[in-house]
């Protein structure tokens, strides 16, 4: 793509706020002297008082200053204060009923609790605490321990009220939950926006951007294999954050985190054939079908490319069309074009 085919791309992105390109460019403006991020609230600027940049250092070194609406300097999902605060005072006393009074009686404005933590995790506060508190009854009820003791554990005084938040929550209903499978989901923070991961105590199900389209198909499917879905941490969710963090830092290009590869035998075979592509180079759905002693079924391919569930570890963005233009990315092409340009400069 030539430079001010791409300026006009992201001068594009920059008006629409598109989440997508997080990381990918940082635009100066030349009337204001200040740099931003592409979802920048503030007023957009003409596309000739505009100068992108691929980091922030170089926004630096041309001379702009870092905007102070938009943060350019500070990881755009950081959670702020109020989140940490809150994310520790579940960690302290996971087994806590939270009410909006309780965070009153913190000094904490519960509708700003509520807006920061809808934003942040996609449910509020109350919410987030409810599943934490049921994914540790699951915990208990796997284990071996009666439900009666788990509806109290968890702070549920009423039977039939522990079975609703249950069965809402987890999908099930208690007395069926030794039948069935938790993963523990987290978000991980990466320069090109966050990720989400699920995983068991064994292996990762799961590793997509939040915003990846069909992210809820793929979490429908896996409720609907007899997997119950919670937040919460484990070793296999630590060893992928650390990995993911080492790979976009450029210290990680070969990942140990065991995954789980839940598909057909023909797909797992793609995925198997996208984890042989080194680093830094790109194949099309052809060579990868002929690779795997089938040269005509690169449609059938590009459909189990699309259909992989975990970003990055297993590489579906090294694939590109024959004709070497980058092709669809569920992630979305500025993100995979980023990707493969950090895996060319190793």
């Amino acid at each position: 793509m030539k430079p001010n085919d791409k300026n006009r791309q992201y001068y594009k992105a920059l008006l629409e706020k598109n989440s997508n390109y997080e990381g990918v460019f940082y635009v100066g403006v030349k009337t204001t002297g200040v740099f931003c991020r592409p979802t920048c609230p503030a007023r957009k600027p003409k596309f000739e008082n505009c100068e992108f940049f691929d980091n922030a250092q170089q926004a630096f070194l041309a001379g702009f200053r870092p905007c102070e609406r938009c943060h350019p300097l500070l990881n755009p999902d950081e959670e702020s204060s109020l989140v940490k605060q809150l994310l520790m005072l579940l960690d302290e006393r996971p087994e806590k009923r939270w009410k909006a009074s309780d965070l009153r009686e913190l000094s904490i404005d519960d509708s700003t609790a509520r807006r920061q933590f809808k934003k942040r995790f996609g449910m509020t506060f109350i919410e987030y605490a409810r599943a934490k508190r049921l994914g540790l009854a699951f915990k208990q009820i796997r284990g071996g321990d009666k439900v009666i003791d788990a509806q109290l554990s968890s702070g549920y005084e009423s039977n039939s009220g522990f079975r609703d938040a249950f069965e809402k929550i987890l999908g099930q209903v208690p007395a069926r939950s030794k039948e069935s499978h938790v993963l523990q989901a987290t978000w991980i923070d990466t320069k090109l926006g966050p990720m989400i991961a699920m995983a068991d105590h064994e292996s990762l199900y799961l590793l997509e951007f939040v915003d990846r389209r069909g992210l809820e198909r793929e979490v429908e499917r896996l409720r609907k294999k007899g997997f119950a879905i919670v937040p919460g941490e484990n070793a296999v969710l630590k060893s992928a954050r650390e990995e993911i963090n080492a790979y976009f830092d450029g210290k990680c290009f070969n990942f140990k985190t065991p995954i789980k590869l839940l598909g057909s035998d023909f797909q797992r075979s793609v995925w198997r054939a996208l984890q042989k592509i080194p680093v830094g180079t790109t194949c099309s759905y052809q060579d990868l079908a002929k690779s795997l002693g089938l040269p005509k079924a690169y449609r059938a391919v590009a459909n189990a490319n699309g259909a992989n569930q975990i970003a990055i570890i297993i590489p579906c963005h090294r694939v590109i069309n024959a004709d070497g233009k980058l092709g669809g990315y569920g992630g979305g092409i500025s993100r995979k074009d980023w990707l493969l340009s950090h895996e060319e400069n190793i």
